[in-house]
């Protein structure tokens, strides 16, 4: 199975931010996660991974309730943080590779709760003037809603239990941790759908 033949021509891969706040305005990104999938034979599963901490944009805001859930300390200089122009072109030159090999046009973004991460990611893009975003302006895939139909609920942890697929509480909030179990989450979908048509 081709991935752009299954997709459309777009490639999906599943994002997850982790961020200062609820605001893509005024909080900074954090830290950023992307899990690429790819067709072994009929199958969806996951493939090349990568993250990455991200420094507080300059004029930026975070609450201190965001940080408590989970649990990242910007000040902390063991992170690795890469200023936010620097993680977004990392991101983004990663994609078009991926997009390259498997012959798509465009990549379509995944995530649970879509939305959220789409608009920060778009606005760290304009803000940081990051070029050649591979993303879909306003098309992305969402999570949840696969979830809702596919197992009959939303929350990630819970739709993960309904899919077999382990959910460690105490490892949720890091930024690759919840793009991997949301990419096998999207895999299971995939999967169980079929591509018969």
């Amino acid at each position: 199975m081709e991935m752009a033949a299954r997709f459309r021509g777009f490639l999906p891969v599943v994002v997850d931010v982790e961020t200062g706040g609820f605001n893509p305005e005024t909080h900074p990104i954090l830290e950023l996660a992307a899990v690429h999938v790819q067709f072994d034979q009929e199958r969806l599963v996951l493939g090349e991974q990568w993250q990455q901490a991200v420094e507080p944009y300059a004029g930026s805001t975070i609450e201190p309730a965001a940080l408590k859930v989970t649990g990242i300390d910007p000040d902390d200089p063991d992170r690795g943080a890469l200023p936010e122009l620097a993680a977004l072109r990392a991101l983004f030159g990663g994609v078009r590779r991926t997009m390259k090999r498997e012959h798509c046009q465009r990549a379509i973004l995944v995530a649970h709760n879509a939305a959220f991460d789409q608009q920060f990611i778009m606005r760290a893009a304009e803000r940081a003037g990051a070029k050649r975003n591979p993303f879909h302006p306003f098309s992305f895939i969402d999570t949840a809603s696969l979830a809702a139909v596919a197992y009959g609920h939303t929350v990630l942890s819970e739709a993960c239990a309904r899919a077999n697929i382990a959910f460690e509480p105490s490892k949720a909030h890091s930024a690759l941790y919840d793009a991997q179990r949301t990419a096998e989450l999207f895999c299971s979908v995939v999967n169980r759908w079929g591509c018969d048509f």
